[in-house]
């Protein structure tokens, strides 16, 4: 009982991680078809997965509303509260063919909608420090992006998420950039986070070309943008070398999920892409497998059911 009790938020990043690598999946089964049925199983796998969390979860608010409303006003741990809403909206483009696409897509924009309004007032009203400030805080923000992808159509109120997301994310990234630079090296555990920079000009670039339908000078920038954290991220590699495990290292999946989409959106343009796109794939599925054993092997110690700060 103890373990649901301190049952963390964070394992919603998880199914992030899970939903982009079969969304991703289903982009390179497309293209070299492999099987479908190993997409319908990773489907009802990670949608099992999805609900399992989701159960734990409520069954932590009933035995420990304390700990719920806690995390629900920790300046870290609230933004992982985005990562429900953003992997029910990725699940509804897993499920995009059926009628359980409107469940999941209607309860994350539902859901995301209003994370972001409190999320914003949550930060104007309180005293935010610093030393609190991650690319975590980035998750709520990418959410609004991932609704304008996660639509079966391209319906003119998407481009209020498209900008909402992508005003916040010029203004978080300023400040989470100058944090990086001019204040103390993030605590350890969140330099997986670091992986997250990637995530909103690959989202926003996948974004911008559905609602203009075709390519432009801007949709370029975003493109060139994502590439260039890309070869960033390369550049720091060691830093993420012999990291402590923490659920925080699912941070690593769901960006390389959603640069994978993006260079193979991009293989439209230039072939060259596509090889890019398919590298990126193969980092991804990698990377579940490493994170996912560590996670299980966390578990099973009992290393994560622990109450923190």
């Amino acid at each position: 009982m103890k373990k649901i009790e301190n049952f963390p938020i964070m394992f919603f990043a998880s199914t992030m991680g899970l939903s982009g690598f079969v969304i991703a999946f289903e982009k390179i089964n497309v293209m070299f078809d492999i099987s479908n049925l190993i997409f319908l199983i990773l489907k009802y796998f990670v949608t099992t997965i999805f609900l399992l969390i989701l159960f734990l979860y409520i069954l932590k608010i009933y035995y420990n509303i304390d700990g719920f409303k806690k995390e629900f006003c920790h300046p870290v741990k609230i933004h992982f509260f985005a990562a429900f809403a953003i992997s029910s909206l990725l699940l509804s483009v897993i499920w995009s063919e059926s009628f359980i696409y409107y469940i999941f897509y209607y309860i994350g924009t539902f859901l995301l909608s209003f994370l972001t309004i409190y999320i914003v007032s949550f930060w104007v009203k309180n005293t935010m420090y610093l030393n609190t400030l991650n690319p975590a805080w980035f998750i709520p923000i990418v959410g609004n992006l991932i609704v304008v992808i996660s639509c079966n159509d391209n319906l003119p109120y998407l481009w209020y998420y498209f900008s909402v997301g992508l005003f916040f994310y010029i203004v978080l990234f300023s400040i989470v950039f100058y944090r990086l630079i001019f204040h103390d090296t993030l605590n350890t555990k969140f330099i997986p986070t670091l992986f997250i920079l990637l995530a909103p000009p690959a989202v926003a670039f996948l974004g911008y070309t559905k609602l203009i339908n075709g390519y432009d000078v801007f949709s370029y920038f975003l493109l060139n943008l994502t590439l260039f954290f890309v070869l960033l991220i390369i550049f720091m590699f060691k830093s993420f070398l012999k990291l402590k495990f923490y659920l925080s290292w699912w941070a690593f999946t769901f960006p390389l999920a959603a640069i994978t989409l993006a260079f193979l959106k991009a293989s439209e343009l230039d072939n060259f892409f596509s090889y890019i796109g398919i590298f990126s794939f193969i980092a991804l599925g990698i990377s579940i497998v490493i994170v996912g054993a560590f996670t299980i092997l966390a578990i099973i110690k009992g290393e994560i059911f622990i109450e923190e700060n």
